[in-house]
């Protein structure tokens, strides 16, 4: 009881009507004289207003673009049309004339936005190439083999495509529209990586407009294949000028290499070409493309351009200076190595060295489009006659990391070299490693089934040669000092198999009649 009492005793007293009418509750904490603070308005909840509406980038940091948005908001912001890219697989299900009218159009899957008509799309076209009905049914049945069914949505999915067209007879016009927003996407992603750059402040701005340049020409050049007059007679005149001079002249001679009996043979270097030179290692690859480009350049005139992906620019620029003055490398490379007969041929071979148009580029991590924008650069300044690449299988590929494995790396390299040749009107040399199987004959000579990695560089080279060298597996061999030049593939001419002398104290290979 008397705690209750306590209690009631100390109880807060009920507010009593103030003069204003209103009922103040008392408060202990605060002096009579300091008045009561207000009562917080309640916070009022921002409404979202979507991923374009984000807060601006402190400084420093990268501008917002595509990449910093999830997928489904990036689905609204790249260029695309869902609904024409449904309607034009749904013509290429109800139609074959459809494939046909579609695939002159739309050559890459990487032109639908959604990556389940992506998958569509190369199904269909596989079927068509193979002469195979094209249908929901079949296309099941092939998706399931590759565990694509379930990732696209399965069998109800393709029977919902068929029903997207009102008429097959439209495809083409549906492949236009899918082809566009397509360029319009690739068209944003280089300016969005343009911007990246920009923001990392890394990049020269002579450097960043070449390579936004590059990737621009090449959408340009994408966009516009296949629109010019491909007619018999729609070239006739140039045509039969040209015949009328190659009957006059002879065929024109392409870029000479230096060596009488291959330059026979071959005519030269013609522009447009493939060339690939293909050995084991340490038997002269990388000292026989040295050997061409530097004819090219100091003795010819030639601009040219040497891709190094092995060598650095001064280990090539050594090589050079040996094999032009004829100073052995080891005396180059040694302290106090040089005799005064080496100067005096270095002194007097220098000039043409240090004049020759050839541009060195030793980037251990080239890759396609880094090489195409120097090329540009270049030919720009000068009439570039030349491109030789050391060597194919350590370029880099534009998809390093995805799922495709080397040998698709490399044969999309090998189809992009060609497809540089003859946008640059070059011809353009690339070294290549040979794999193991010519160590594993008898005579150890190489043949193009050695071709390292893909056979597409076999089908994509214009020309093959396979350099072979008996004492670089018997030093005793009674052809030390010799090596084969062996013309393995020449389309559109003759195949044979040249010797030459191999002088490795002055790194250079050079004819017979030489020695």
């Amino acid at each position: 009881m008397d705690r209750r009492r306590h209690q009631r005793a100390h109880r807060q007293p009920l507010a009593e009507p103030a003069a204003d009418g209103h009922r103040h509750e008392p408060d202990h904490r605060r002096t009579p004289q300091r008045p009561r603070r207000p009562r917080r308005i309640p916070h009022r909840r921002r409404r979202h207003r979507g991923p374009l509406h984000r807060r601006r980038p402190q400084e420093g940091r990268h501008p917002v673009t595509h990449d910093d948005f999830e997928p489904e908001q990036r689905e609204t912001l790249a260029p695309h049309d869902l609904p024409a890219e449904l309607a034009t697989l749904s013509s290429m299900l109800l139609s074959r004339d459809a494939i046909a009218d579609v695939t002159e159009i739309i050559k890459n899957p990487a032109d639908f936005f959604r990556p389940a008509h992506q998958t569509v799309f190369a199904a269909i076209v596989s079927r068509y190439l193979l002469d195979e009905p094209v249908d929901p049914i079949v296309l099941a049945d092939d998706l399931a083999k590759t565990g694509d069914l379930t990732r696209i949505g399965g069998v109800p999915y393709l029977h919902h495509l068929v029903q997207q067209a009102p008429s097959a007879a439209h495809g083409e016009y549906y492949a236009g529209i899918v082809r566009e927003k397509a360029v319009l996407r690739n068209l944003q992603s280089a300016c969005t990586r343009t911007l990246h750059v920009i923001a990392d402040g890394t990049a020269e701005t002579g450097e960043l407009l070449d390579d936004l340049r590059a990737e621009v020409d090449g959408i340009v050049d994408d966009t516009a294949s296949g629109d010019e007059d491909t007619l018999i007679g729609s070239d006739g005149e140039d045509f039969l000028e040209h015949l009328e001079h190659l009957q006059k002249n002879g065929p024109a001679r392409g870029v000479k290499t230096g060596f009488t009996d291959f330059d026979t043979l071959t005519n030269g270097l013609q522009p447009g070409q493939l060339i690939v030179i293909a050995a084991r290692p340490a038997i002269g690859k990388s000292t026989l493309g040295t050997d061409i480009v530097r004819h090219a350049t100091i003795v010819e005139g030639l601009p040219a351009v040497f891709f190094s992906l092995e060598m650095s620019r001064t280990e090539l620029k050594m090589k050079i200076a040996s094999a032009q003055a004829r100073v052995a490398l080891h005396h180059l490379q040694s302290q106090n190595g040089m005799t005064d007969d080496d100067w005096t041929r270095l002194a007097k071979a220098w000039p043409m060295i240090n004049q020759a148009p050839l541009d060195i580029v030793d980037d251990a991590g080239l890759t396609l489009t880094k090489i195409r924008s120097h090329c540009r650069r270049i030919k720009r300044k000068r009439d570039l006659r030349l491109v030789v690449i050391d060597y194919l299988q350590l370029m880099e590929g534009e998809m390093s990391g995805r799922s495709e494995n080397r040998q698709q790396e490399v044969a999309k390299i090998s189809r992009s070299l060609k497809k540089l040749a003859a946008e640059l009107h070059v011809p353009v040399i690339a070294m290549s490693q040979l794999n193991r199987g010519a160590e594993q004959r008898t005579d150890k000579k190489p043949l193009l089934s050695d071709l390292r990695e893909s056979g597409a560089i076999e089908q994509d080279a214009n020309m093959v040669i396979l350099l072979h060298r008996e004492d670089a597996y018997d030093r005793e061999s009674p052809r030390a000092g010799e090596a084969d030049f062996i013309v393995a593939k020449n389309r559109g001419g003759p195949t044979a198999t040249i010797t030459t002398a191999f002088q490795g104290h002055y790194s250079r290979f050079v004819d017979m009649a030489q020695t």
